[in-house]
């Protein structure tokens, strides 16, 4: 991965997310297929299906995302390709905020407009059959296949650190409650209560458009180089304090900040050191720069810099002192 060789236990992680998103995508074909056969007039179901196409964009990001990463640095990237992962991101996290906003606004129209919603029926041998039980009973089959391949990625993703990943675990998690949302509002309609396919369309595209928000501004706030952050944004990483402790045990180094961002899946470190003395020779720096690289396979490039001062903007060493960590 660009100039870093993969730990064994990050290479078998690799290999397994690379096959679950190659099953994933084949499942959401198959479940858009299987909704396309039955959606009839039911705004609900519609959007539950826009909802299943949108889902296949993090994992063809995520797949077309590895093509690059893969590549080393060099004279025209500099710092390798890592950021075509968070633009993937940005791609995903906007696509879910465009279409999820409008499947609001089509929902809420229909809301105030009255749209009485209209579900056939179907004749099947002979038989007259309401076509939603037809819906019911795929969204209800369909929602198996999130609940296993969600939370395999969601145990994948910090072995990676990878937020494309995470992202995707997280919304096929939260899926069960869009096919729930879309099953009330087929049967709303069976029973009468109109509205309540309205609704349920209503509240399935808002959380499109809560994921599209998160995911869009977790992207963009990678790619304009937010101190570095745990794969689910929680809290700043911990690697940061391990960095500057790790330098100030060195015997020439009186104290020591430091300024990380995230690449992709990867670390761009700065190491600002006030040595003991003036005269710091190029063994130590190299030293220094070594034993940081050593700490996690995530530190791509690391920049060891002797200052008299730390900068404000900084991590110092030991307990986090600084107001700016919320």
């Amino acid at each position: 991965m660009g100039r870093t060789d993969l730990p064994s236990t990050q290479q078998q992680a690799l290999r397994s997310a690379i096959r679950w998103e190659w099953f994933t995508i084949g499942y959401s074909i198959v479940t858009i297929g299987l909704i396309a056969l039955v959606v009839g007039g039911s705004q609900a179901m519609k959007t539950a299906w826009i909802e299943d196409m949108l889902s296949l964009i993090p994992q063809i990001s995520f797949l077309v995302a590895l093509l690059f990463i893969r590549r080393p640095p060099s004279r025209a990237f500099p710092f390798g390709l890592h950021r075509v992962m968070g633009v993937g991101h940005l791609v995903a996290g906007v696509a879910l905020l465009a279409v999820g906003g409008n499947l609001a606004y089509e929902a809420i129209s229909g809301l105030i407009r009255s749209e009485h919603p209209s579900i056939g029926t179907v004749v099947v041998f002979g038989q007259t059959i309401w076509l939603g039980w037809f819906m019911v009973t795929v969204m209800t089959v369909t929602v198996i296949g999130p609940f296993f391949y969600g939370h395999a990625k969601a145990k994948l993703a910090p072995k990676l650190h990878n937020k494309v990943l995470y992202a995707d675990a997280d919304m096929a998690k939260a899926d069960w409650t869009s096919t729930a949302a879309s099953i009330v509002g087929v049967l709303g309609v069976g029973v009468g209560l109109w509205w309540l396919d309205g609704a349920a369309a209503l509240f399935i595209s808002i959380g499109i458009v809560w994921d599209g928000w998160r995911n869009s501004r977790a992207a963009v706030l990678d790619l304009i180089d937010q101190r570095a952050r745990t794969e689910d944004d929680a809290r700043p990483h911990p690697l940061i304090t391990r960095i500057a402790n790790r330098v100030e045990e060195l015997p020439w180094v009186r104290e020591a900040a430091v300024r990380m961002r995230d690449m992709g899946q990867v670390f761009h470190v700065e190491v600002f050191v006030v040595p003991t003395h003036d005269d710091v020779r190029l063994g130590e720096i190299e030293a220094a720069r070594e034993a940081v690289a050593a700490l996690d396979w995530k530190v791509q490039d690391v920049v060891v810099i002797p200052t008299s001062t730390l900068p404000d903007e900084a991590e110092p060493a030991g307990e986090r002192r600084s107001h700016r960590d919320a």
